[in-house]
């Protein structure tokens, strides 16, 4: 496949890729082409800004921005683009709520979208679902993904259903 990505994921360190490989399987599952990197916006900021301010022209259309503690980096990646960028709080001090708040608090003119701590995949389908409004079969495939999850709650509960307890009454 010699595809232009679709998705950048951008993480701060190798250290975030036990949670963002959840995004990249994700898209991948989704068969959105997508890139990896780790840059720094505190030790490598030239290279996070050429990154970002060229991701547009290269054929991105969102950016997937993950960082701990400080979380600079998916505000950075947003002061540099024109791109929808979505940031993933990593758990690391705090909680992950550091990271959180860092992020979702950004000045105003400078949005980024962010998810839960570590919820990666979340953020994979949000740049799904953002990509497929102009994407009519990954649109198709997001509702498949869905349909999958509503399925496996359906069989959950059916499950669930035949556990007894004396005094369950359904």
């Amino acid at each position: 496949m010699n595809k232009s990505p679709l998705v950048s994921i951008i993480m701060g360190s190798t250290s975030d890729l036990p949670i963002m490989e959840k995004a990249a399987q994700q898209l991948n599952d989704l068969q959105i082409p997508f890139e990896m990197q780790a840059l720094s916006a505190h030790r490598t900021p030239k290279e996070v800004e050429k990154l970002s301010s060229e991701a547009q022209s290269r054929g991105v259309r969102v950016i997937i921005a993950a960082a701990g503690m400080a979380a600079a980096l998916p505000g950075v990646v947003a002061a540099n683009t024109t791109l929808p960028v979505i940031g993933v709080p990593i758990k690391g001090m705090l909680d992950g709520l550091d990271a959180l708040l860092s992020i979702v608090q950004m000045p105003p003119g400078i949005p980024v979208a962010t998810v839960g701590v570590n919820a990666a995949q979340n953020a994979a389908l949000l740049a799904a679902q953002i990509i497929a409004g102009t994407d009519n079969d990954l649109s198709n495939r997001l509702k498949a993904h869905k349909l999958g999850l509503k399925n496996k709650i359906v069989k959950a509960n059916k499950e669930l259903a035949e556990v007894k307890y004396e005094y369950k009454t359904n």
